[in-house]
């Protein structure tokens, strides 16, 4: 027989000579000529790319060129979009950071934030600087086109664009401007001219900024005129505050403060009785929240509703998880606080809960039900409620067990054991209670049975079970449990030989007359042997005897199996045995020899030959047989005394004759 190494030698010269044939025919026989891979170029897979972009009329010079590795890393068949840099990093390789405008003062956020290609195709695209979109519509991806297209639109914005004013990537000047403001309005409105000097009362506004009046972009006011104007400025009517146009200091005020604002507003009337005044209406400093010439939001507000008093009350700024709705949206903070003053703290605008039930009407008709809770009844929602919003549901204070805890502070140490209710070691109070009324007691949310089956359905479910301990069946599980905490197991309210015995009392008063008891009883371990709920088996036991009682008595278990059975010890226990307590040594049912005899003829002949005619009673049984199982037909014990062995008696005793 040929070795497998030769074997395998045959057949791999044929295989040689097929991969050299292969190889001449695809070199062409270039004798001797090193094989060169043809490269394919990424425009040659990428064809719905080049029908997109290759016929645009502006293309990055990369594109253009077929460089596509400037910028990206190849990746081969699958298409993945592996850029060499991430963001702007890989726009700044080529375009120096001075020539797009990093070195100015001021940036736009797309830049700033490393979005070059939020404005820029980095590819193509139809119109210059590879911008998305042309004109006005690349800054309407964001910011709003209803803002600057209202009724009245500033002229060069429709015939220049934005870039008529503003520059793209940054500037000297706020807001991108391309100068400061007014010299950028001036280079287009004459300040010298009849009508403009008209408009303005003469007064010399040229030094001053134009935004103060006027929109830049566009209005629904006539000449751009902010949509909020102060009656003087809209009748151009200047001098009802400043002092006249060709006076030394023609924007000098006519009074300070509010006193000025009083000669037109009724500043008692703005009071309202309220005698709770808000700080810059106390001070007279009205301009803290009017801009006192225009606005764009209503009564001439410096600040779009919730931001003007996040100015000043910064710590509300932060949204929060759970936000109220009425501070939310709709007015917002005016729904509950009065801007000038009010009769009550904080400036709200009702007291207590009336103010809450503005909003939350139905709410007021749980104050019918049977138990109120007194916060609840007394009005004082923000005693566990935070008006502004919160971290947690309810817009509660703080988490729901400590609330609770902040007035039933003794509870929290008495509910807090080593064994904790689930609800209440997650700080659910709700889940059983209400918080603010209910027709049952203590504010729970059904009564304690229906409660309970929230959770703990499956055990609560009648499967056709035989035996049921009567307060389960009764729908009692306060009876035995405490539904909070407890140190014992199972959260229950006493340990179980106290409790149990509270309606097994005959069982407690007859074992006081015993002289065994049984292990699990006296240690108070009811459910060693019973199930406190229900269960298949009569009295709730755990399993039948002796099933149940080997699981304690393992040896006799062991026995049992190895060695021959006494039928009572096989069938049941209880036989002979009390399962809790006796008056007898371990826990018999009588005394040993009127318990045998029970089963056993004392008086047959033969059992008096076996015995050697000693009278019964002068006998102890379990002297000399295991009452359980034995090696031993007759269930002597494992060890014996060699003459008993040897059924000897006459050697140790006198046998009377009889």
């Amino acid at each position: 027989m040929m070795k497998a190494s030769k074997i395998s030698g045959l057949f791999l010269i044929p295989f040689v000579l097929v991969l050299a044939a292969v190889f001449v025919l695809g070199t062409g026989q270039e004798s001797g000529a090193a094989r060169k891979m043809a490269r394919k170029e990424c425009i040659d897979c990428h064809q719905k790319f080049s029908d997109k972009y290759m016929g645009m009329k502006s293309l990055h010079p990369a594109v253009k060129e077929q460089k596509c590795e400037e910028c990206h890393l190849r990746h081969g068949i699958v298409p993945k979009l592996i850029l060499k840099e991430n963001g702007n990093a890989l726009c700044l390789k080529c375009h120096p950071r001075d020539k797009i405008g990093l070195n100015k003062k001021y940036f736009h956020s797309a830049l700033k934030n490393g979005k070059c290609t939020g404005c820029h195709d980095p590819h193509g695209a139809p119109g210059a600087f590879l911008l998305r979109f042309e004109g006005n519509a690349i800054c309407y991806q964001c910011h709003k086109k209803e803002n600057y297209e209202q009724q009245n639109v500033h002229k060069v914005l429709t015939e220049k664009g934005c870039r008529a004013c503003h520059l793209a990537h940054s500037a000297d000047q706020p807001d991108l401007l391309t100068k400061a403001v007014p010299q950028l309005c001036l280079d287009c409105h004459q300040s010298g001219a009849a009508a403009f000097k008209k408009a303005h009362g003469n007064y010399p506004v040229e030094k001053s900024r134009c935004t103060i009046c006027h929109n830049p972009h566009s209005s629904k006011q006539a000449k751009l005129l902010k949509n909020s104007l102060h009656n003087p400025v809209g009748q151009s009517d200047c001098g009802s505050c400043h002092a006249a146009a060709d006076s030394a200091k023609p924007f000098a005020l006519q009074d300070e403060g509010s006193k000025l604002c009083a000669n037109c507003h009724d500043l008692t009337g703005l009071q309202a009785g309220g005698t709770v005044m808000h700080a810059p209406f106390k001070n007279g400093k009205c301009v803290a929240c009017h801009n006192p010439h225009a606005s764009e939001y209503p009564k001439l507000l410096a600040g779009d509703g919730n931001a003007l008093c996040f100015a000043c009350h910064k710590e509300k700024q932060t949204p929060p998880a759970v936000s109220h709705k009425a501070v939310a949206s709709g007015k917002g903070c005016l729904s509950c606080h009065s801007p000038h003053a009010a009769k009550e703290k904080g400036l709200l605008v009702a007291a207590g809960s009336t103010l809450c039930y503005g909003c939350h009407a139905k709410v007021r008709d749980a104050e019918k039900l049977k138990d109120v809770h007194p916060p609840f009844a007394g009005g004082d929602c923000s005693s566990c409620h935070n008006p502004h919003g919160s971290g947690y549901p309810f817009i509660l204070k703080d988490r729901m067990d400590t609330v609770c805890y902040g007035c039933h502070s003794t509870e929290e140490t008495r509910f807090k054991k080593t064994y904790t209710h689930r609800p209440v070691l997650d700080g659910e109070c709700g889940s059983c209670h209400f918080g603010h009324s209910s027709n049952e007691t203590k504010l729970l949310k059904a009564p304690a049975a229906k409660l309970c089956s929230n959770c703990h359905a499956d055990m609560l479910k009648d499967s056709g079970e035989m035996a049921k301990h009567q307060p389960f069946a009764d729908g009692d599980c306060l009876t035995c449990h405490d539904p909070h905490g407890s140190n014992l197991g199972g959260m229950i309210t006493r340990k179980e030989d106290v409790l149990c015995l509270e309606c097994h009392d005959a069982l407690g008063t007859a074992a006081k007359k015993a002289k065994d008891l049984h292990a699990p009883y006296a240690k108070g371990e009811c459910t060693s042997c019973h199930t406190p709920h229900k269960g298949k088996l009569n009295k709730l036991l755990l399993a039948l005897s002796p099933d149940l009682c080997l699981t304690c008595h393992k040896d006799l278990k062991e026995k049992l199996a190895k060695e021959t059975d006494h039928s009572p010890a096989r069938k049941d226990c209880q036989s002979c045995h009390n399962p809790h307590f006796s008056v007898e040594p371990k826990l018999l049912l009588q005394p040993v020899t009127p318990l045998c005899s029970s089963c056993h003829d004392v008086k047959s002949p033969s059992f008096g030959t076996a015995h050697l005619g000693i009278a019964p009673e002068a006998m102890e049984c379990m002297s000399c047989h295991d009452p359980h199982a034995s090696k031993d037909p007759k269930f002597f014990k494992d060890v014996l005394h060699p003459p008993f062995a040897a059924r000897t008696c006459d050697d140790c005793h006198i046998v009377a004759k009889h």
